[in-house]
């Protein structure tokens, strides 16, 4: 079944959603060999991941994950990387910061592709156990407003798209569907989303699309104008808005937020140590 996939991805066509999920279900179920998932994650990449691609596939990975069941809402911010800006985590330092506005966060992550640190690096750093169960996970959402679900606990079904990941070293579709299949099954998210620069389409536009299309409650999927998978403070950044199935675009300006504009230095890293110093600022 994968191998039709393949088949119609190198002649450049788009698959259908439900071809998308079965190629998903293959994958994520042991049934294709790590040479087809190769073969199908640089078929897709040289083509073009369209929105009923990443929509079919997002839905496999989310029904396949563990999850963890919330009492209430919850918002989780993060981000695609990806930007190759190297700066501090923000997304993570922004959901503690949340999290102390008594909103409750549920933090889905993994560690760095390619930053210097991505969310379990900075939370690893800090003594955070990683590994935890989704009841654990539960629980600390619930007594200190904050849960760490990192994807390789959660997302088992993985384990077979992992090594044909890391030999190719490539981006893939896989990047993507990451922040889309938080296993609390997070209704608000603030999810940033890089541009990739071989990319022949608006990743960020996509992504809310997809979004739209999977029924969230309330998300901004959001792109600085410096490149950031963030909302950057240095100059403007895009947001596309996802509520109630609709997708909105506008601009945000954080000097009319009361900001001051930061220069992207400010906000870089060079080593692991000098993430670990601006995060505690």
């Amino acid at each position: 079944m994968i191998k039709d996939a393949i088949n119609l991805l190198i002649q450049g066509k788009a698959l259908t959603e439900k071809e998308a999920s079965d190629a998903a279900e293959a994958i994520m179920s042991g049934e294709a060999t790590p040479t087809q998932i190769a073969g199908f994650l640089v078929a897709l990449r040289l083509k073009g991941e369209s929105v009923q691609e990443i929509l079919g596939m997002t839905k496999v990975m989310r029904e396949k994950s563990l999850k963890v069941n919330i009492v209430g809402e919850v918002i989780d911010i993060v981000g695609t990387g990806g930007d190759g800006l190297n700066t501090f985590n923000i997304s993570t330092a922004s959901a503690f910061v949340t999290a102390a506005a008594g909103i409750k966060v549920a933090k889905h992550g993994n560690r760095a592709a390619s930053g210097r640190m991505g969310a379990a690096d900075i939370l690893e750093s800090k003594g955070t156990k990683l590994e935890l169960s989704p009841g654990a996970v539960a629980r600390c959402i619930d007594e200190i407003g904050i849960g760490f679900m990192f994807a390789p606990t959660f997302h088992p079904a993985m384990r077979f798209a992992g090594p044909p990941r890391r030999e190719l070293g490539i981006r893939t579709i896989f990047n993507f569907l990451g922040p889309l299949t938080n296993p609390a099954g997070a209704q608000y998210q603030v999810l940033g989303v890089a541009q990739p620069k071989d990319a022949s389409y608006d990743v960020a536009e996509a992504l809310a699309n997809v979004l739209a299309d999977l029924g969230t409650k309330s998300t901004w999927v959001v792109r600085g104008d410096d490149g950031l998978d963030e909302l950057t403070t240095t100059g403007f950044s895009q947001v596309w808005e996802v509520k109630q199935g609709n997708v909105r675009h506008f601009r945000i300006d954080p000097t009319e937020l009361g900001l001051q504009l930061a220069d992207l230095a400010q906000l870089q890293i060079e080593t692991t140590e000098d993430g670990v110093e601006k995060f505690d600022v």
